[in-house]
């Protein structure tokens, strides 16, 4: 029956005419394709007809062919499992007798079809599909080996560890052996089919071929200097991930394949110079680093330093090579913004160091942007300068102080050199080093610093916008002197180049300006009025994309000097553009988010300077949170009627309403009264995306410290539900939960008491975990003590449980309200039980020794615990305990309470 298919002419006629149309630009006539396909899919033998035309048709072009094969795969994607058996056997068995197609195209687009039908996990119930195509590879005739290894490659990227299974009776045992002996073969298609085909179970450290890895290596050094590019590609893709899971096997190796990767790093091919570049990466993360690449970084820091040139194509695309570079009248075109992810509010806890004893980089958490920040619409994300510049960030941290004597000279050569291309890489270079380096550098920055400064006012816009990333990676250093010298022209110059003519150096300039703000904090205040002049000048004049930059450029601003913004003259400046901003979006623009989160910093920031404003925010707040519930009630009840929401509108209105709460204190309490708020926020808080229950755990404590009176009622409904959110595999949430909890016991007071069992074990086991975070284990032991403070009988019992990791946990945090009502409740559980804290004493006093200047009472209680357990153990006992206390230790305790 199968055997006798044939298509009727008719038929045929009107699918090829179909696949014509389908080739016009016409949208109309591309609907109407659309429409005549979804009614021919209801014919059982359509895809046999399909198949026809990709296999047999040979009379038409090869585009129309192709597409028949196209629309096919798209039918087997969609609805293979409703095919006749006979329809799908049909299918197969052309496939198979196609896949040696003369043509390269149609040779693919079979493959393309086979893949999709093996990926439908039809590998199973396709037992001949393997074996026959492992059996072309051996065909003398070219196309048939091409194509079957075509389709082999494909089948092995999209199912690799289904080929490693039981349920095929293990294939790669045969598969494995076979692509290596392809390595050889005089095509450089099939010798780069092979090489990637094994590539895909590496990561796997797939058993078969481990068996083979001394086999597949040796090969791959036969290829090293394979004339074909793809094949180079290939060996240096290979040798990447052998690196990162056999690193025992290349080790005897090393030093040729540092060579060898040396080599191909300058490869004239760029795509086999990123692949290459890509192993100094990796080589950074393994502990032989040091070892094997210093003595060659005489030889690959050059290397490395060219490769971050922009080539001449990148010049053209970028428009580098105008001088004229003032494109900031041009509209922004939609495919240059990137999407943006709003990071959820987490109640973290200001710690003891000081501004000096934090890390040398300057930048801290900043540090995941771009390496040179130029994220070009018009350049693949992902090039040989930007993998450049990052290896040598990381080797910059594997080697420290100990690479900079061989890149001096290298810079001294590339900063000062005529050709700005090449001035250029040297300032990008520059500051791929300050993360690792910055010891080293320090000595070099009072001359560097004024130099960057002054490049700052170069001709070329490229050069004026990484000199803007360059100097922000010095920002810690440049904000520790003094300020006349550094500060006061680097923020001069910055704040121009924030007015540039150029938007990417606008871009680059902002973000510049927004990580100096977070390094320099207060120390801003004397040039607030200057820098808002600037920012809210920017705002007329930036495109779309940049106004997203600069909304984060002031609400880092107002993050970094807080109440210091809440001037009259100020907030003159500043609300009226954002108020403006906010009036003209509309509720479903994705330009809230940034501006949301702004206004939340600005909110916090102004505190009561903020009351002009906060009504219509609040409103517009609540409502964007109602329409997202709303919309998601409906997706949930009937999903193909209705879109569901993006939740990331309810989790920003969620943050700013807690900005609100936290600036404005008691003023908010006609907002919430007025409001369905709670409600509100009692179905966030159940709704089944963390994120969204992160925000409103931050919101609930915020309004819990601000209107306590509007949270009092829903106590009974909120806490069994924060109660169910201590689970510290999703570490932002459960923190944000035990946060809440402890900020509703301190207002509940006594009353708490009935809620302490639903949560006090999460809270014990969250302190005793060895793999909690430092924020989550504070979050905690303050939790802890507060519960402590209002319900002692009710948590002390258990005090032996968790007291010493509870005073490990809080002896780095700054003197705080926080800090003081855990403590209160330490001291009132240890008087409830002070057996609870016999074992564990030494580590309470060296807590207690961790308070700069607690309150007269606090410290009396501190005192009278200390005395008592003095009295209790005798002079002796006592003298030969506080023996083992540390120097410093011993003069903090009898400074404070005369022990």
């Amino acid at each position: 029956m199968i055997m006798e298919w044939k298509p009727e002419q008719e038929g045929l006629r009107q699918i090829l005419t179909l696949l014509k149309e389908s080739q016009s630009p016409n949208t109309a006539t591309q609907r109407a394709v659309q429409q005549k396909l979804e009614e021919l899919n209801k014919y059982p033998d359509f895809n046999n007809y399909l198949i026809f035309v990709l296999t047999k048709l040979v009379s038409e072009e090869e585009p129309t062919r192709s597409l028949s094969g196209l629309i096919l795969k798209n039918n087997v994607k969609a609805r293979y499992n409703s095919f006749l058996p006979e329809v799908a056997e049909f299918i197969k068995r052309e496939c198979l007798s196609a896949v040696g197609d003369p043509s390269p195209l149609i040779r693919a687009t079979v493959g393309i079809i086979i893949t999709t039908i093996a990926s439908k996990g039809e590998l199973t119930s396709w037992p001949e599909l393997l074996p026959a195509l492992c059996s072309m590879l051996d065909s003398q005739d070219y196309n048939v080996c091409e194509g079957a290894f075509g389709a082999l490659q494909k089948i092995c990227e999209d199912t690799a560890e289904l080929l490693d299974s039981d349920a095929l009776n293990r294939p790669l045992n045969v598969l494995i052996p076979k692509f290596l002996q392809f390595f050889r073969h005089s095509s450089p298609k099939i010798r780069c089919h092979a090489i990637a085909c094994v590539n895909y179970f590496i990561m796997g450290r797939t058993q078969a071929l481990m068996l083979h890895i001394d086999a597949f290596i040796e090969n791959l050094f036969h290829l090293a200097a394979d004339e074909d590019p793809d094949v180079r590609k290939n060996v240096c893709h290979a040798l990447v991930l052998l690196l990162e899971v056999r690193l025992d096997r290349l080790i005897p190796h090393l030093p040729s394949i540092i060579e060898y990767m040396l080599m191909r790093t300058q490869d004239s091919e760029e795509g086999v110079a990123l692949e290459a570049c890509e192993f100094w990466l990796s080589l950074a993360e393994q502990n032989v680093c040091r070892e094997v690449l210093g003595p060659r970084l005489p030889a690959l820091l050059p290397v490395l330093v060219r490769g971050m040139r922009y080539s001449e194509m990148d010049v053209i695309l970028l428009r580098g090579d105008r001088d004229d570079d003032a494109d900031d009248a041009e509209p922004d075109r939609e495919s240059d913004i990137r999407p943006r992810f709003h990071k959820p509010r987490s109640h973290t806890i200001k710690h003891n160091t000081g501004a000096g004893d934090s890390n040398m980089s300057g930048g801290g958490e900043s540090d995941d942007e771009d390496e040179g920040g130029d994220d070009d619409g018009s350049l693949s994300d992902w090039n040989l300068r930007k993998c450049s510049a990052a290896a040598l960030d990381v080797l910059a941290n594997v080697f420290g102080a100990d690479l900079l004597h061989v890149l001096f000279p290298i810079l001294k050569e590339t900063l000062f050199h005529d050709d700005w291309v090449i001035k250029e890489s040297g300032i990008l270079a520059l500051g791929a080093v300050a993360d690792g380096c910055m010891g080293g550098m320090v000595p070099q920055l009072p001359d560097l610093v004024p130099y960057l400064v002054c490049c700052l006012g170069e001709r070329k816009a490229l050069v004026r916008a990484i000199t803007c990333w360059t100097l922000s990676r010095y920002s810690h250093w440049i904000v520790s002197q003094s300020h006349d010298l550094y500060l006061r022209p680097v923020m001069a110059e910055l704040l121009k180049r924030v007015l540039d003519n150029n938007k990417r150096v606008q871009e680059a300039a902002c973000s510049a300006f927004a990580t100096l703000e977070e390094e320099a904090c207060t120390e801003l205040v004397p040039y607030l009025g200057h820098i808002l002049q600037t920012l809210v000048c920017a705002f007329s004049r930036y495109q779309h994309k940049n106004l997203l930059i600069l909304y984060d450029a002031i609400g880092t601003l107002a993050d970094s000097v807080g109440h210091h913004l809440n001037k009259q003259e100020y907030i003159n400046l500043l609300m009226p553009p954002l108020i403006t901003k906010w009036n003209v979006l509309k509720d479903e623009d994705k330009d809230l988010f940034p501006l949301l989160e702004c206004l939340s910093s600005v909110a916090t920031a102004l505190q009561s300077g903020f009351l002009p404003y906060c009504e219509p925010v609040f409103k517009r707040c609540v409502s964007l949170i109602e329409q997202t519930l709303n919309q998601n009630i409906a997706n949930t009840q009937s999903p193909e009627q209705f879109e569901a929401p993006d939740k990331d509108f309810m989790i920003v209105a969620l943050d700013l309403l807690s900005g609100l709460a936290e600036g404005l204190d008691g003023h908010i309490n006609h907002l919430v009264l007025n409001s369905n708020l709670m409600q509100l926020l009692y179905q966030c808080m159940q709704d089944p995306m963390p994120e969204v229950r992160q925000s409103s755990f931050a919101l609930l404590g915020d309004l819990t410290k601000a209107c306590f009176q509007h949270v009092l009622p829903y106590i009974p409904e909120f806490l069994p539900i924060l109660g169910m959110n201590l689970n510290p595999e999703l570490i932002s949430v459960c923190n944000n939960a035990t946060w809440a909890i402890g900020e509703i016991s301190i207002k509940l007071g006594p009353d708490t008491s009935k809620y302490i069992p639903l949560v006090l074990n999460h809270l014990v086991e969250i302190i005793n975990r060895p793999s909690t975070p430092k924020t989550l284990l504070e979050n905690t032991a303050i939790t802890i003590g507060r519960l402590g403070y209002v319900c002692p009988h009710d948590v002390a019992p258990v005090l032996h449980q968790f007291v010493r990791q509870w005073c490990t946990s809080l002896r780095n945090i700054r003197d705080n309200d926080e800090k003081d009502s855990a403590f209160r409740g330490i001291c009132q559980m240890i008087q409830v039980n002070p057996g609870g804290v016999v074992p564990d004493f030494m580590f309470f006093c060296d807590a207690v020794a961790s308070w700069s200047h607690p309150k007269d009472d606090l410290k009396e209680m501190f005192t009278k615990i200390l005395q008592g357990f003095k009295a209790q153990v005798g002079d002796d006992n006592w003298r030969r305990f506080a023996d083992q206390f540390p120097v410093q230790l011993s003069a903090r305790l009898s400074a404070m309470c005369g022990i």
